[in-house]
């Protein structure tokens, strides 16, 4: 509850009623707030910030609400680490002017355009295994304040999520909920993509509940809106029903594609995010510890990276240290590849004409190549600073060469984006990008991992699981950006 700001709205109604047990004047406003006076302060609800649902029980008005204590107080405020469900009741003087009051609030609420009805999918295998509990414990007590019907899917197997949205009868949702970590957005993404009415189908809003290892898109939602990571915070960003735009970036290899939605790494990157598994039951303390094991019996990898720098980038390229070099060493038998008559319905990429674009060239060897699309990485690596959800870019990071005292401190500072301001790191953006992976420094019979967004795409000899079968091979990759693609909900 706050101090009253606003004072420019109408008055839409105002009379004596009994405020949780008080009596008082309470004035409702064309803005959406209630107002009215407290032991001679006056204060102020939102009903769009603060207000979930509204019911109305016998002869009072009940407003279910998030707050949070403060010195003892209670005060309606933003949601927070410390925030809780609260009730807040309304009687006043008579029948009719109960049902004038409830029909008033409801068509505010209603005005707002929030959900009704969401399809909600519950990964109970990833991070520590908690999302069953947190659906259960957080999030659906605020769906049923917000009077929001769902339809809830358990996923059972890896893609079970991507197959379950490339059936679902759209019609019949609001928006679709993923309680788990970055995975199951990323199987919904590409199932929406891969229907045959994709374009209608990505439009349909993704609301993303922190239950995972990862956490990279919630936390990056979230911190958009100054909100600390946590289940109670994204499920009050879904129910609010505010939308922001997200990238979508294509990976391709012949006529295989992927869509991702969070990143993509080779090297010292992709080696702790997926050899790392094997502690995965220590949840988002696997990465630190893997870390310092990676730095210790450190890896370099040859190969070269191609890319198109986004508008502003292209005089840093060429004014950093390392070899960049033109057009000509860009391996044009990879690009512009187009969807043939033997392969699935769906979203092809962007339509793009690569071949005349402004392409820049560097060599390895690589420690690591970090692509992104989001800010964070994890809930506590701000890997890409400068990253926005729907700017036509994505932003690179890479690291050729330093010590392994260097590099530790660069990983120390992943937790605040002050790595970027190494000297060993390279940060910039660009448009497109074709990655040409090679074997390991000193060990040519044994090549690397490329993650895409917490996932295997292809292995190179001599990898962590190497006999198991990729989506793609140890070959080139080209990489395009759809701006704006996808949908999600957001804290603002």
């Amino acid at each position: 509850m706050d101090t009253l700001q606003e004072s420019s709205s109408s008055v839409i109604l105002s009379e004596t009623v009994t405020l949780n047990g008080t009596q008082l004047p309470l004035t409702f406003n064309s803005n959406g707030t209630l107002q009215w006076i407290d032991l001679g302060n006056q204060k102020c609800l939102s009903l769009e910030k603060e207000v979930l649902g509204i019911s109305l029980e016998g002869s009072r008005i009940i407003l279910k609400c998030v707050v949070k204590t403060n010195n003892g107080g209670i005060l309606f405020c933003f949601p927070s680490e410390e925030s809780a469900r609260r009730k807040l009741v309304i009687e006043v003087s008579s029948n009719e002017s109960l049902h004038v009051w409830f029909q008033k609030l409801r068509e505010f609420l209603d005005s707002l355009g929030r959900p009704k009805r969401l399809f909600i999918l519950v990964n109970p295998f990833g991070g520590k295994k908690s999302a069953t509990n947190v659906f259960e414990n957080t999030v659906q007590p605020l769906l049923e304040d917000a009077e929001i019907q769902f339809t809830l899917q358990e996923t059972q197997y890896q893609l079970h999520a991507k197959e379950l949205v490339h059936g679902l009868d759209l019609t019949k949702y609001d928006g679709v909920v993923c309680v788990s970590g970055d995975g199951i957005l990323v199987e919904v993404v590409n199932g929406l993509l891969q229907r045959d009415d994709w374009s209608t189908a990505i439009k349909m809003p993704i609301g993303v509940i922190p239950a995972g290892s990862g956490n990279a898109v919630a936390k990056s939602l979230l911190d958009s809106g100054g909100d600390p990571l946590s289940a109670f915070n994204a499920t009050i960003a879904i129910i609010r029903g505010h939308k922001t735009s997200l990238d979508v970036a294509t990976v391709l290899q012949g006529n295989t594609r992927f869509f991702s939605v969070l990143m993509l790494a080779w090297g010292l990157v992709a080696d702790i995010d997926l050899e790392s598994e094997i502690w995965r039951w220590m949840g988002s303390a696997r990465f630190d510890l893997y870390a310092l094991k990676r730095i210790l019996l450190l890896r370099k990898y040859n190969g070269r990276v191609h890319f198109v720098p986004a508008s502003g980038y292209e005089d840093y390229t060429e004014k950093i240290s390392q070899k960049v070099s033109s057009i000509q060493d860009v391996p044009f038998s990879i690009l512009n590849i187009k969807q043939t008559d033997g392969q699935a319905s769906g979203h092809v990429g962007p339509d793009i004409d690569l071949k005349n674009m402004n392409w820049r060239t560097i060599e390895g060897p690589f420690v690591s190549v970090w692509i992104h699309n989001v800010r964070w990485g994890s809930e506590k690596a701000l890997a890409a600073p400068n990253a926005q959800f729907s700017d036509g870019c994505l932003d690179i990071i890479l690291i050729k060469d330093c010590s392994k005292l260097a590099l530790l401190s660069i990983l120390l500072e992943l937790n605040n984006g002050n790595h970027v301001k190494s000297p060993h790191v390279l940060y910039f953006k660009v448009k497109a990008i074709i990655l040409e992976p090679g074997s390991r420094v000193n060990d040519s019979t044994k090549g690397g991992i490329i993650d895409c967004d917490g996932e295997v795409l292809a292995r190179g000899n001599g990898t962590y699981k190497c006999e198991e079968k990729t989506l793609m091979s140890y070959e080139n990759l080209q990489i395009t950006i759809d701006q704006g693609l996808a949908t999600l909900f957001c804290p603002l």
